[in-house]
């Protein structure tokens, strides 16, 4: 990592995040196929990184177990099957040893053990391996340089707001010194943030290790999957439940902040937050592997949110549900040196209008899906209504759109598309409730926003555009046929996904959101989950073959562990934007769930 940015010129051909992804639903790391921890923040997701090399070389901070100084090495980097438990393989002259990372999680005391603790556990495996651990945490995004105090099993780093504990095996001198040893029975490094382990550290990093394997395996063997690439499935699943901050039930849209969305480009945002337009995806794809638990932690977080907003609802909450997200440039490298690195993210002031649409739908299963009982207890009539009164007053009202542009306001039909799926859903809702008045307003505002739909139609093009009175075709209007606006039977969604392919898919099969230019230029990287919504879409009118070959395209812009980034250049099949992105693997799992229904159906092998 240097201070110079790079250019895409000076980039490898191809630009991978080379790291693993481990979490409890707590607390998320990143782990570099060198076993240092690239990134780990504490005691939140969106709290300061404690190891931050992933933004900054120098003042990151470091948690490494690499080789002895000077030698050169190998790794292999893998996943014990069927879990977020993550083990990377070292081969150096000396011999060969592996580094097991893992978030502790399991059932205990009827409820889920989820301490902020990243156990590291150390094996030779083959011949004499020397290696070398650093431990080194850092506070306020490297600008707070933490003391040590040694005892006698662990070393105390003090300096936030509760202490940092690394309790091993291994001699401290070794770790205090950052001496190299000889590697010759399995180690055991627990670090652990607030609460220390007050227990014996090799017998139960052995008994956390294989509970949370077990939880692992259970989570996975109780998914409602077709045989569709069931292993990308399954590893986008597991990504995205570490996502969901269990505390709150709010899922993040990534794992990081300030990974530019091509280099050089200062796309660079903060991800850590949840943004509501995301919404409906996120419980569809919950929904489809049948999982009910975290759907109804995400419902619960949604109806939070819904109960205390006053006059409109923001793009965007903090995973605590709070409003001011105030954006900051930090004074760091960057990744690669791409500058701003940004905290915060000031989205949260734009006018987004599609939200209230958003949560109308989000709120729909709460009402009329059998599983949740007494729905009376977030205030059904009070929040339909508030929700459907704001899409009355937005109906007018130009907004920043989905993809949220910094000094753009327009009539967008995606806005649109969700204010008549929104008051389509609250009609639902009124009828389960026997209001006849609810069903009477929203069956005017969705008539009224179908009306609005159709001055997006431009019939020179054959499709419906961004915006009304816009030119410009965009990858959102996908939704159009996934979300039933339009039969997926009839000419006119067939011609507008026909025209949407000739304006956005490249050569690859990847999709741009959109090809005009917007606030910081042309976007130069294609947005991975639009490249999803049209494999989504090629399903639902019947292209079945062409969904399952673009979908086998696109699962090759994983990295070595199968893990999705935000966006992928398609020149080159780089990797950009923010990692691992928790709703690339949501567009993921929901295309293949639309491939597996059409293979379900007869006609089909």
């Amino acid at each position: 990592m240097t201070n110079e940015t790079l250019t895409p010129e000076a980039l490898p051909t191809k630009h991978l995040y080379e790291m693993g992804l481990i979490g409890n639903c707590a607390f998320l790391a990143l782990v570099n196929k060198d076993t240092s921890v690239a990134w780990l923040c504490w005691p939140r997701f969106d709290s300061s990184f404690v190891f931050g090399s992933l933004l900054d070389s120098k003042k990151g901070g470091e948690f490494s177990v690499r080789p002895a100084q000077g030698g050169s090495f190998s790794s292999e980097q893998y996943y014990v099957e069927n879990t977020n438990v993550l083990r990377t393989e070292i081969t150096t002259a000396d011999g060969r040893y592996r580094v097991t990372d893992f978030a502790p999680r399991f059932a205990q005391y009827e409820r889920y053990y989820k301490p902020l603790m990243l156990i590291r556990k150390l094996e030779p495996l083959e011949g004499a391996p020397r290696v070398r651990v650093v431990c080194d945490p850092v506070g306020e995004y490297g600008s707070k340089t933490l003391s040590r105090r040694r005892s006698s099993n662990h070393i105390a780093y003090l300096g936030l707001e509760e202490e940092i504990r690394l309790t091993t095996n291994i001699p401290l001198t070794y770790i205090l010194d950052e001496e190299d040893f000889a590697l010759n029975e399995p180690k055991y490094l627990v670090l652990t943030y607030g609460a220390p382990l007050e227990a014996p550290v090799e017998s139960t990093s052995e008994r956390f290790l294989s509970s949370t394997l077990e939880y692992w395996r259970k989570w996975v063997k109780s998914m409602s999957i077709g045989n569709f690439h069931q292993e990308q499935v399954i590893r986008s699943a597991l990504a995205l439940k570490v996502h969901q901050y269990e505390d709150t039930g709010a899922i993040i849209a990534a794992s990081t902040t300030s990974l530019p969305e091509a280099p050089g480009s200062t796309r660079n945002w903060d991800y850590r937050y949840c943004w509501m337009r995301d919404t409906y995806y996120i419980l569809t794809a919950f929904n489809n592997i049948g999982h009910f638990e975290e759907m109804e932690r995400y419902f619960h977080y949604i109806a939070n949110i819904s109960t205390k907003v006053k006059g409109k609802y923001q793009p965007l909450y903090g995973i605590s549900g709070a409003s001011e997200l105030v954006e900051q440039e930090l004074d760091l490298e960057g990744y690669m040196g791409n500058q701003p690195v940004r905290i915060g993210n000031d989205a949260y002031t734009h006018v987004q209008n599609d939200v209230y649409g958003q949560v109308l739908v989000a709120l729909l299963p709460l009402y009329v899906d059998q599983r949740f009982v007494n729905p009376d207890r977030t205030n059904p009539e009070a929040l339909m209504y508030e929700a459907l009164g704001l899409i009355k007053t937005t109906m007018d009202v130009p907004d920043a759109g989905l993809w949220e542009f910094r000094n753009l306001a327009q009539y967008h039909c995606y806005t649109y598309l969700f204010h008549w799926a929104g008051s389509h859903a609250a009609r639902k809702v009124a009828r389960t409730l026997g209001n006849t008045a609810m069903e009477a307003l929203a069956t005017e505002l969705n008539e009224e926003a179908a009306r609005r739909i159709e001055q997006c139609y431009s019939p020179e093009l054959g499709a419906y555009t961004n915006a009304i009175g816009s030119p410009h075709l965009d990858a959102s209007t996908l939704q159009l046929i996934l979300m039933g606006y339009l039969d997926p039977n009839s000419d006119r969604a067939r011609k507008h996904l026909e025209a949407l392919e000739k304006e956005l898919k490249t050569a690859e099969g990847l999709f741009y959101r959109y090809r005009h230019a917007d606030d910081f230029g042309t976007p130069e990287t294609t947005f991975l989950i639009c490249s999803f919504w049209y494999v989504e879409a090629l399903a639902v009118v019947g292209r079945t073959d062409d969904a399952i070959r673009e979908f086998e395209k696109l699962i090759g812009y994983t990295n070595h562990l199968g893990l999705l980034s935000e966006d992928v250049d398609a020149k080159t099949g780089s990797q950009w934007g923010n990692f691992p992105q928790a709703y690339s693997h949501v567009g993921l799992m929901n295309a293949a769930y639309r491939i597996a229904k059409k293979l379900d159906q007869p006609g089909f092998i």
